[in-house]
């Protein structure tokens, strides 16, 4: 396999150079071959450069890689963020990864900051979202109106069609039927967004077609206050670019925090874009701080969707097995570096 590596900045570089012997060594030991071709797109080469990712480089993904492999976007010396915007957004629609998959899976009880009783104390939190990538308030259309002044308007504009609604849901239902799930639940605010109302339509339409898997609705305000109540409750979510951004990250926190959260931007037949979700962390950058699982069990799926199922359970068996023994980082409770969790994955990995 190709592999395209951004590292990115903050943390990125840290965490991709940890994450990518992990990976390498559970796809060796399944007798898999990993080419990683490093690129070098972040903050410092667009400071020095005032590129941010050329057409050529875009070309060379599309046309020669399996993947891209992201650390992190994101440095203070580029206020506006725009190398992270052209970068990652710019991956996401030239590529047209309209799928943005985030599991939630709950790797150990003691993870889950939701107080437990006799009823909970062994959570299984399991569930997925899929969140359209492509669309939505994301693409950035709208107008402002009298700028710098009392009188000052911004308009956003809220993007839903029917292709692209249509094809996320057929998506996650797809992804339900073959993974063995009884329940989709969709997510919006139609009572106060009419656009929304294309989300129930055809959420219903093509819920038909799958007569073993029951659909359900719920406004995103009640959702998120059933996902903090009962996650367990909780098979498949799938929903729109803002809020599937939100509710992803509320996921992420109730099965251990974003140092755990590991994202996939998808479109069957192209190369995926694969990043943990953790951010660039710039105030943790150089401190052997940061959590490499969240990197590493993004590796897992990456090579997952490549159809490197055995190399994929090994990482998530890895990972499971040092959180059991207490092998992280601070921000989990442990003492360990970056390097150090990453290494004990590794060897780990190569067993399992």
């Amino acid at each position: 396999m190709s592999i395209a590596v951004i590292a990115g900045d903050g943390i990125g570089p840290e965490v991709v150079a940890a994450a990518l012997p992990a990976i390498d060594a559970a796809a060796n030991a399944a007798g898999v071959q990993v080419e990683w071709k490093q690129l070098p797109y972040g903050a410092d080469h667009f400071l020095s450069t005032g590129e941010t990712l050329p057409d050529q480089a875009f070309r060379e993904i599309r046309d020669c890689a399996d993947a891209v492999f992201l650390g992190a976007l994101g440095d203070p010396r580029v206020p506006g963020n725009e190398h992270a915007r052209d970068i990652l957004l710019g991956l996401r629609f030239k590529l047209d990864l309209y799928v943005n998959f985030r599991p939630c899976v709950l790797l150990h009880p003691d993870l889950c900051p939701l107080k437990s009783n006799s009823q909970t104390l062994q959570r299984t939190i399991d569930f997925a979202i899929f969140r359209e990538n492509t669309e939505g308030l994301y693409l950035g259309r709208g107008s402002v109106r009298n700028e710098g002044t009392p009188e000052e308007e911004r308009i956003a504009e809220e993007v839903h069609t029917y292709p692209k609604v249509s094809r996320i849901i057929r998506a996650a239902f797809e992804w339900a039927e073959a993974n063995g799930k009884n329940r989709i639940t969709l997510a919006d605010k139609s009572n106060v967004v009419p656009a929304h109302k294309l989300w129930q339509r055809l959420f219903d339409e093509i819920g038909d077609d799958y007569p073993g898997i029951d659909g359900e609705h719920r406004y995103v305000d009640a959702l998120a206050m059933e996902m903090v109540r009962e996650p367990e409750r909780f098979e498949v979510i799938v929903t729109n670019n803002l809020l599937g951004d939100i509710l992803s990250d509320l996921g992420a926190e109730l099965v251990g925090g974003l140092g755990l959260a590991a994202s996939a931007n998808l479109h069957p037949g192209r190369a995926g874009l694969f990043e943990p979700v953790h951010g660039s962390a710039p105030d943790l950058s150089g401190k052997g701080m940061a959590n490499p699982m969240a990197a590493i069990l993004t590796g897992g799926l990456m090579m997952a969707e490549l159809g490197h199922h055995s190399s994929a359970r090994a990482l998530d068996s890895a990972v499971r097995e040092a959180l059991s023994v207490g092998m992280t980082t601070p921000d989990l409770g442990g003492s360990a570096s970056t390097s150090e969790v990453a290494d004990w994955i590794a060897a780990h990995a190569r067993e399992n």
